[in-house]
């Protein structure tokens, strides 16, 4: 497979719209509102990483943010990247990339919720704790029958830590 050049960098507000849009193509993540998208492209850019091709077509974004009560974590939110974009390691060059800029500020975890039977996530975020020398651990978060009415499989929280900037 032809690995096909990217841009990582902090997105910007003007990113929203295109945010939106790519959400939208990588089912089954939850859509946001543009809003909500342009505040993670604007308010948390510094816990978000963008990465388009040289057109400047967006073809990955994580975002997350830093817990208030929890500021050594970074809490990843979503992880996108368009289908054409898949099986060339972009998810983990993002997120391997945003925890070295965060590591600079003090992070030493991260936290993610990964729904039981999302293979890709639980690999993605293993193989980052694993390059991190990171352990990890799970437990239910949100639950489908307490927190979503049914209505929405189980949030499994992962957390690992602590790593150090040496280590990323």
């Amino acid at each position: 497979m032809t690995q096909t050049p990217v841009t990582l960098r902090k997105p910007e507000a003007t990113d929203g719209s295109a945010l939106n849009a790519l959400v939208e193509r990588c089912k089954p993540l939850d859509t946001n509102s543009v809003y909500c998208n342009l505040l993670q492209c604007s308010d948390f850019s510094d816990t978000a990483i963008a990465a388009l091709t040289a057109d400047e077509d967006l073809v990955g974004f994580i975002s997350g943010y830093r817990p208030p009560t929890r500021p050594n974590t970074l809490f990843v939110w979503q992880v996108a990247v368009d289908s054409r974009m898949r099986g060339q390691g972009l998810a983990l060059k993002m997120l391997m990339t945003l925890v070295q800029r965060v590591a600079t500020e003090g992070v030493t975890h991260i936290e993610t919720t990964i729904s039981p039977g999302n293979e890709g996530s639980e690999a993605l975020f293993k193989k980052a704790f694993r390059e991190l020398g990171a352990d990890y651990d799970t437990h239910i978060l949100f639950s489908s029958a307490e927190h979503f009415n049914g209505k929405h499989d189980d949030e499994m929280l992962y957390r690992a830590g602590p790593f150090t900037t040496m280590t990323v």
